[in-house]
């Protein structure tokens, strides 16, 4: 079977996809990823999949679980991971409308990662239709919370990579047309700061401000930054009326770094932060924590086998570890051959300019269906 002779057009993706970037899905706001989730539901099972709705926990949507037709049901085989939610809060697609203009089109979460989401079932719906039956069966995990570190399906997704022989992921494909073998590990840290309150006008003296010693701990954490590790504050929040001194600040901090014993280390150094200055507590407690992907003999021979399809394509296919976590960190953690970044291309993820590059849909697409029909 050759990807190229499968015919993908491109407008005819962009119209089923401008449905699932125009509904919204926030990662904080369960209902409204529920709603994108139903959608992307109802089209797998009209493609003749069995669907399974898992219940959502920790205050976040659900999970979707499609298992396609395959004489090897239940065998081992090729598990799709991708996430619905996205970062961008409802009522985005005002301000980020779809839109086309030449070769990009632009919306909310098109681009992380709704496009590659989207190509992958146009993938499998492609093969279909040419009557190919795929070597290994197909499933594909649709999950809620990825934006936030996956801290209510690592379980699943774990588990259910645990049943197949490989993993992949259509995250957004990377500029130079790469994808992805290895990411680097990542760390979340959630902040507070105690201080002691009173009048900012009549007694500020004897107030002790908790935004005062999260201030002096954000550029501290800053300034931790190093070639092996990186850190940063993305979420700061603090007092309540401008006219007391502030009792309480809270914030979100992440950490980063291409090797797990250089995120250990930074690890440490944010916990050791804890402590009392001033008469202002500040606490440092370890938040959602994502494992270092480092390709093994089997995601590179994953690689190369998309390699070789790719180049039937007439492309390259460079590839190479990324920063910025993905579920693949967990699934490339366990041993199990994975390949990421197997979305389209585009640029300005998580900004009121996030675009994808058109052409990408099929070019995807292409490489996505050369895979399932290929691996087994």
């Amino acid at each position: 079977m050759n990807p190229a002779n499968l015919p993908f057009d491109s407008e005819a993706m962009l119209q089923g996809l401008r449905g699932w970037v125009e509904c919204e899905s926030p990662t904080w706001d369960a209902s409204a990823v529920n709603r994108m989730l139903d959608i992307a539901a109802r089209e797998m099972a009209i493609m003749g999949a069995t669907i399974e709705r898992i219940a959502g926990r920790q205050g976040f949507g659900g999970v979707i679980r499609a298992r396609f037709p395959h004489p090897k049901q239940g065998e081992p085989g090729i598990l799709i991971a991708g996430h619905m939610d996205t970062v961008h809060p409802t009522g985005t697609i005002e301000k980020l409308k779809w839109r086309r203009e030449g070769s990009k089109c632009y919306g909310p979460g098109i681009y992380d990662m709704k496009g590659g989401n989207y190509l992958s079932l146009d993938a499998i719906r492609q093969l279909a239709r040419a009557s190919f039956t795929t070597p290994l069966p197909i499933t594909v995990l649709f999950t809620p919370d990825e934006e936030v570190g996956t801290p209510s399906t690592r379980d699943i997704i774990e588990a259910e990579a645990a049943r197949n022989k490989y993993v992949l992921v259509p995250e957004p494909g990377r500029a130079d047309n790469g994808v992805t073998t290895g990411r680097y590990a990542i760390a979340r840290f959630n902040l507070e700061a105690t201080g002691r309150p009173s009048h900012a006008g009549a007694t500020l003296s004897a107030g002790r401000s908790a935004i005062r010693e999260m201030a002096r701990q954000i550029l501290a954490i800053d300034a931790m930054t190093g070639e092996d590790c990186t850190f940063s504050v993305g979420v700061v929040h603090g007092g309540q009326w401008v006219n007391c001194v502030a009792t309480t600040a809270t914030g979100e901090a992440l950490s980063m770094a291409k090797r797990q014993a250089d995120l250990d280390r930074g690890v440490e150094r944010m916990l050791a932060l804890s402590g009392t200055t001033n008469d202002v507590t500040f606490k440092v407690t370890r938040g959602v924590t994502r494992p270092v992907w480092e390709p093994d003999a089997g995601t590179m021979a994953l690689y190369e086998k998309a390699r070789g399809i790719a180049k039937s394509l007439g492309a390259e296919l460079p590839h190479a570890s990324a920063g910025g976590g993905s579920d693949g960190n967990f699934t490339g953690a366990m041993g199990i051959p994975t390949l990421d970044g197997l979305g389209v291309r585009g640029g300005n993820g998580h900004t009121l300019e996030e675009y994808i590059e058109v052409e990408s849909l099929v070019e995807r697409g292409r490489l996505m269906a050369g895979l399932l029909a290929t691996l087994e």
